[in-house]
């Protein structure tokens, strides 16, 4: 049972996640961050970080390309933990259950860049007579518009439809649960998939198996042996490539110097 408190502080933290997602200033709107506060507001921390571990995975890959837009990753962070956190179901269900809420905000957002696209004419009447103020104002009230829409979306999903929401996830048959689950198992690994296709080079591929390895293969009591092994790797890969980076400009530095000549060669 989420209580008109919390319904209030989560709606608060999505306006300010909402805002900074439209502006992307802070990126604390990326899901591992959205469900830690959530879960932290709603009294499970746990859970929070559980289910930011997840859904961040699941859209680890998933970026804006174009026209084309993945769904929204601020109200699927914050519906993963308000699922699991009043329903019971497991975080890795919860992800599934959660789509529906993100590609409905998502499609919000859209309107939005539509809509938002017809103040360009009138931004640049200000800008040619030079009024800031006006400017300015006209700047900000998209942002203030989609944080507003955040926040009242949030309230109307996590606290005033909780009680048909909870009967309508509760009354789902076994096989659709179980459907959902397999879907949201499924998701952090095509998100992770995705990212790899789009940044992983020929280079890093040893590392990446060493780190499956890591995790899979040797039975550690927790994850972070593997964080610690993953640090020790970046920091070395790190070093390789200032240390490349210093040598490749020394090199220019002396193709330099040959070509205009040195200062034994005189003028």
């Amino acid at each position: 049972m989420i209580t008109l408190t919390q319904g209030i502080m989560v709606s608060i933290f999505a306006i300010i996640a909402g805002a900074d997602f439209w502006l992307e200033g802070f990126y604390i709107f990326r899901p591992m961050i959205v469900c830690t506060v959530t879960g932290m507001l709603l009294g499970d921390l746990r859970l929070g970080i559980v289910a930011g571990g997840l859904t961040e995975l699941a859209f680890a890959g998933l970026t804006p390309v174009g026209g084309t837009q993945p769904p929204n990753p601020i109200m699927a962070g914050i519906m993963t933990v308000v699922l699991a956190h009043t329903t019971g179901h497991t975080p890795t269900t919860a992800i599934g259950l959660s789509l529906p809420f993100s590609i409905l905000m998502q499609y919000i957002i859209l309107f939005f860049y539509s809509a938002f696209s017809l103040l360009t004419k009138k931004l640049d009447e200000y800008a040619d007579q030079a009024e800031t103020g006006k400017f300015a104002r006209l700047v900000i009230t998209p942002t203030v518009i989609v944080s507003v829409v955040y926040g009242l979306f949030t309230f109307l999903c996590i606290y005033a439809a909780q009680a048909p929401m909870k009967g309508l996830v509760n009354a789902m048959p076994t096989w659709l649960s179980h459907g959902f689950e397999i879907a949201g198992g499924i998701l952090p690994a095509v998100g992770f998939a995705m990212l790899l296709k789009s940044m992983l080079k020929g280079k890093y591929v040893p590392y990446l198996l060493l780190g499956f390895t890591a995790a899979c293969f040797i039975k550690f009591g927790n994850l972070m042996p593997v964080a610690v092994i993953g640090i020790a790797l970046a920091m070395i890969e790190f070093e390789r490539a200032k240390n490349n980076r210093d040598t490749q400009q020394k090199l220019r530095e002396v193709e330099e110097n040959v070509a205009n000549g040195g200062e034994e060669d005189g003028i």
